[in-house]
């Protein structure tokens, strides 16, 4: 469910080009699935996969997250689901909740305010 969070997610600039990366790899991967279903492990398909897990570790830094998602692609006939969108909407709608933590109101010093 896209909330307020998830639109302030991406809005910023490096959230938008790991979501353009992550759609475009999985799109690759579903709609050119001939091209990559050459064998059990097919070269172009890993090699798209190891450097989509490379940009995406630039452009977010490294998370944990990418690791299984690198792992689950290179097993065959997973890259027909899409992970590496999943991974990126998993890291980037984790970084808006810890950029913005609720702030603790601050009160001026002096006398305690009156009890409502």
């Amino acid at each position: 469910m896209w909330t307020l969070d998830s639109i302030k997610a991406i809005k910023s600039p490096q959230h938008r080009m790991a979501w353009t990366v992550a759609i475009m790899a999985d799109a690759l991967q579903i709609l050119a699935f001939p091209l990559f279903a050459e064998g059990g492990m097919s070269p172009a398909d890993t090699m798209l996969d190891i450097v989509v897990a490379a940009v995406l570790s630039r452009i977010l830094g490294w998370h944990w997250a990418f690791l299984p998602t690198l792992a689950a692609e290179l097993i065959p006939g997973m890259d027909l689901f899409p992970t590496w969108t999943a991974a990126v909407f998993f890291v980037t709608r984790q970084r808006v909740r810890s950029v913005q933590p609720e702030e603790p109101e601050i009160l001026p010093p002096g006398a305690a305010p009156a009890a409502r």
